[in-house]
């Protein structure tokens, strides 16, 4: 499903027109506080970003996210709860939106009072920060079961590599919602309505994000978003909670230090698969969603979701044939594709020789011009022991032999030739 955004001007006519609560017919605008159920948002079109915009798309383009996460099913439920999440920016702002999602909740999602702050530490926020994110003009929203909604743009300075915190309040009982399992992140729910409280004292503390897929900014030197595709070594996977070190954190970091305005946003899930569903949908499935519908999207870095199906019996040629759709999808869309190899796995516990020729097979497809990738990020090279090359360097293996630890997660930023964001 798309996003749905909704102008507030459309909605007070509709509203006047004395329209029902009901969803609306196609082409009609939804009423204030409930999601559409159809259409695209306005500067986004069946033809991708390289369809020619209309006046209303150049306003829409005009957004670019600064954080993302991508959704997965599975999420808990909540009943009269204030969650307060913590996200942590990329590039800043003069304005902001958010983008939040029921695509994989089991019923209507509603809620209340929600506010967007600078965190000062914990979940505590600063309430001179504090303002209302608003839907259509409305306090509260209804997002339908299958969909994914963005709010009214918000008054509020947002800073480069700063953390934001999004609170909101579910005042009823939810399904099963929409959630990124691995937030390296902590966020905090308590009973209630305490929406605006600076602290939230005894509150329970979560590891996933809820129904929050992204944070968009207006930049007027914003240079557009290069988007970390793949699976658990995107997702930052033993980079540590509330360290924002996962590689794409720390590209973002050198992508502000040379100057360029570009959001860096990570759409890694931890155990994803390239051509299976399990830890969320398929990359396959998901290339849509999560990356050619992110605002300000340019470049994409697809990575590391293949080693999940090598350690599964999938073969090279499977994986050569979905990355190759994949890569076919991106130059379609008119974004930048950049491939990044496989880095090594012998010593875990799905490692096989198979897997390994696979990886080989794969690596040699990528860094190949067969591949039409536009350029290659070796995560291979960057991260593997010259004399043992089917292994990590030990200096960057976290010790479960899959995963690069901190300092491979910085060889891989390091390994990003700057030059292709251009």
């Amino acid at each position: 499903m798309g996003l749905r955004r909704i102008s507030t001007a459309a909605l007070l006519a509709t509203a006047l027109a004395g329209c029902s609560t009901t969803a609306a017919p196609a082409g009609t605008a939804a009423p204030a506080g409930t999601a559409a159920r159809s259409g695209v948002p306005s500067g986004v079109s069946s033809g991708g970003p390289s369809a020619a915009p209309s006046s209303s798309d150049a306003r829409e383009e005009a957004w670019t996210g600064t954080w993302s996460a991508a959704m997965q099913d599975g999420g808990r439920t909540f009943r009269k709860q204030t969650l307060r999440q913590i996200v942590h920016t990329s590039i800043g702002g003069e304005s902001a939106r958010l983008r939040l999602s029921n695509e994989f909740g089991t019923a209507p999602l509603t809620l209340e009072d929600v506010s967007v702050a600078r965190r000062v530490k914990g979940g505590t926020i600063d309430p001179d920060t504090d303002q209302p994110v608003t839907f259509g003009g409305a306090t509260s929203v209804t997002i339908p079961a299958g969909e994914t909604l963005a709010s009214d743009a918000i008054t509020v300075a947002v800073p480069a590599d700063g953390d934001i915190a999004v609170t909101a309040y579910l005042p009823e009982r939810t399904g099963a919602t929409s959630r990124h399992a691995l937030a390296l992140q902590t966020a905090y729910l308590v009973s209630g309505d305490r929406s605006t409280a600076a602290t939230l004292s005894g509150a329970s503390t979560l590891t996933s994000y809820f129904f929050l897929a992204g944070l968009d900014v207006v930049n007027p030197d914003a240079q557009g978003a290069v988007v970390a595709f793949g699976a658990s070594i995107t997702d930052g996977l033993d980079s540590g909670t509330g360290r924002n070190r996962r590689w794409p954190n720390l590209l973002a970091d050198r992508l502000r230090t040379s100057d360029r305005t570009i959001a860096s946003l990570d759409a890694g899930i931890s155990g994803n698969r390239l051509t299976t569903d399990g830890d969320g949908e398929s990359a396959a499935k998901r290339f849509q969603r999560d990356v050619l519908d992110q605002p300000g999207v340019r470049w994409v870095i697809i990575s590391d979701d293949a080693i999940n199906d090598l350690g599964n019996g999938a073969s090279a040629g499977e994986l050569t044939a979905a990355l190759g759709e994949l890569i076919q999808r991106g130059h379609d869309a008119g974004i930048t594709v950049i491939c990044s190899t496989l880095t090594p796995f012998r010593g875990s516990g799905y490692w096989t020789s198979d897997g390994e020729q696979g990886r080989a097979a794969v690596n040699a497809y990528l860094r190949s011009a067969a591949s039409g990738c536009d350029a290659v990020l070796d995560q291979d090279t960057a991260t593997h022991d010259p004399s043992a090359p089917t292994r990590y360097l030990g200096r960057y293996d976290s010790g479960d032999h899959l995963h690069p630890n901190a300092e491979g997660m910085q060889a891989i930023a390091d390994a990003v030739d700057l030059s292709w964001f251009s």
